[in-house]
């Protein structure tokens, strides 16, 4: 069994589908993670589909992914502009990290524009809806196979 591609996501990603739907979409994280279950499988991937609003638990999991992971796929909602503490986590983890934001945050408020995990990201996805996620697991079916 190969290792798992974790999926993290941040705080509030939980009311996904109930909070600003002109934003974020009507599509709930639990549509998002059977989209990326079902992409997983045919891909031939395996993943770690897992959401917290706490900080610590996010670094938590990323600790978890060092062992047990093949990459990282993240979603760090606000904490992508605060938590030092996630980059610093993900910076000690040695496989891929892929950046996934739901909303555009180069078109939204200027503390938006600046991102912490992208540093250790080897790429960002933004704008792209729901579907950012997927994109992000067809990009690291590439990354975790080099």
């Amino acid at each position: 069994m190969p290792k798992p591609i974790y999926i993290l996501n941040g705080p509030n990603l939980n009311l996904l589908g109930l909070r600003q739907p002109d934003i974020y979409g009507r599509e709930t994280l639990e549509d998002v993670a059977q989209d990326c279950a079902a992409l997983a499988e045919e891909l031939g991937l395996t993943i770690r589909f897992l959401q917290s609003n706490h900080e610590g638990q996010l670094v938590d999991w990323i600790h978890e992914a060092r062992g047990n992971g093949a990459g990282i796929i993240i979603n760090p909602a606000a904490y992508t502009h605060t938590s030092v503490a996630i980059l610093d986590a993900l910076n000690a983890f040695d496989g891929p990290v892929l950046e996934v934001h739901i909303s555009n945050v180069h078109k939204r408020e200027a503390f938006r524009h600046h991102s912490y995990v992208s540093l250790r990201a080897e790429g960002v996805i933004a704008g792209f809806g729901t579907e950012g996620y997927r994109l992000a697991l067809r990009r690291m079916k590439t990354l975790v196979a080099k």
